[in-house]
């Protein structure tokens, strides 16, 4: 099975943003040696326990160092920007991490509606209006901006017609390199994103981590798809929130703080710094979250090294995919290092004992001696 993580670069009680990233650094450089497939970072606006916020830059700067690992968006919020800036950032890293990029896209905000309108430019007077002055959604535009976007990363870039029969080319630059290109994913958690992915002939990537209904998702993208540029087959993976520890208590324990987070998410409570695992989020935890948060987590992986393993390869077998991409969640304890994340560690480093082999044993002894 290949194994890949998904980094919404988490911020806890105690930590900084330069922390967090510190601490997200320390991830990438250990996946990259344990023989770990991609790293993603995702795009999310306006919360304060999540300090990714703009995927491009963040791998720029994240991936310094890395050898293997595939880099990439999950993702990009593609109505929050404009096409053309956002094939010339994915452009930019093809330019510098060559054929490693995957640029994942999708068609949620990531953020309240306050907060996408002002990504849109639409707080206060502003609006987007068409020639005709009718307002512009750039969720309803959001088929046509995905092959916008693909184009403009290609050699042959988008043809533009004007008027007279003329036509003008515009291309991502750096120009794009044969080979290089990023490969996009379509992100999403119905099967509006399915079919569309399928009809593009793009891969997918069904969101799991927190949607159900990956099975109707997985079938109407692989009953739909059209061979493309991208391949003749379906290429799909799903995600996972994971906790891996030694015991499963501890696991259980270094998973509440994820758990808070998300049921307040879904009842709308106080949005804050992630909490720490023990006192600190049992402290504030009430019953009706923490019922919420239990609900939520039954499709979490929560466990030992091999219970949390077979769980692993029975999700992969549901969904008939050699791929999953974890996001770590295992939240801290007091006292740890703030620029550090032992619990994420632990979780990568534990998985790849059981699932990625004796070399990826091998090489978290040698990178940590």
């Amino acid at each position: 099975m290949k194994l890949s993580i998904l980094d919404l670069v988490p911020v806890r009680t105690g930590q900084t943003t330069a922390d967090s990233f510190a601490a997200s650094k320390q991830i990438i450089d250990k996946a990259d040696k344990l023989g770990f497939t991609r790293y993603w970072v995702a795009e999310h606006h306006n919360m304060p326990s999540i300090a990714s916020t703009m995927p491009g830059p963040e791998l720029m700067h994240l991936g310094q160092g890395t050898e293997r690992i595939r880099l990439g968006s999950g993702g990009v919020m593609l109505p929050n920007h404009a096409p053309l800036a956002v094939a010339e950032l994915f452009a930019l890293l093809a330019a510098v991490y060559g054929d490693r990029i995957d640029l994942g896209i999708g068609r949620a905000p990531g953020t309240d509606p306050i907060t996408s309108a002002a990504m849109r430019g639409h707080l206060g007077e502003g609006r987007m209006v068409d020639r005709d002055g009718r307002a512009i959604d750039p969720v309803e535009q959001f088929p046509q901006h995905v092959i916008d976007t693909l184009s403009l990363m290609t050699p042959e870039g988008l043809r533009i017609p004007l008027h007279g029969g003329r036509e003008h080319v515009l291309k991502a630059t750096p120009a794009a390199v044969p080979g290089t290109q990023p490969l996009p994913w379509l992100l999403g958690s119905s099967g509006y994103s399915a079919r569309l992915a399928a009809e593009l002939g793009m891969p997918y990537v069904f969101a799991n981590h927190f949607a159900s209904g990956a099975t109707t998702g997985m079938k109407i993208y692989r009953d739909n798809f059209t061979p493309g540029a991208y391949g003749d087959q379906p290429q799909t993976f799903v995600t996972a929130n994971v906790v891996v520890a030694p015991t499963a208590e501890e696991a259980q324990l270094r998973s509440e703080p994820f758990l808070l987070q998300m049921s307040r998410l879904r009842t709308g409570g106080p949005m804050e710094k992630l909490h720490l695992a023990g006192d600190d989020v049992r402290s504030v935890m009430n019953d009706n979250e923490r019922m919420v948060g239990e609900e939520l987590s039954k499709n979490w992986i929560i466990g030992d090294p091999k219970s949390a393993a077979a769980q692993l390869e029975e999700l992969a077998a549901r969904f008939d995919v050699d791929e999953i991409m974890i996001q770590p969640i295992a939240g801290a304890m007091d006292g740890e290092d703030p620029r550090e994340d032992p619990g994420r560690v632990q979780t990568i480093d534990l998985l790849a004992d059981e699932l990625l082999g004796a070399d990826a044993a091998a090489e978290s002894v040698g990178a940590d001696a």
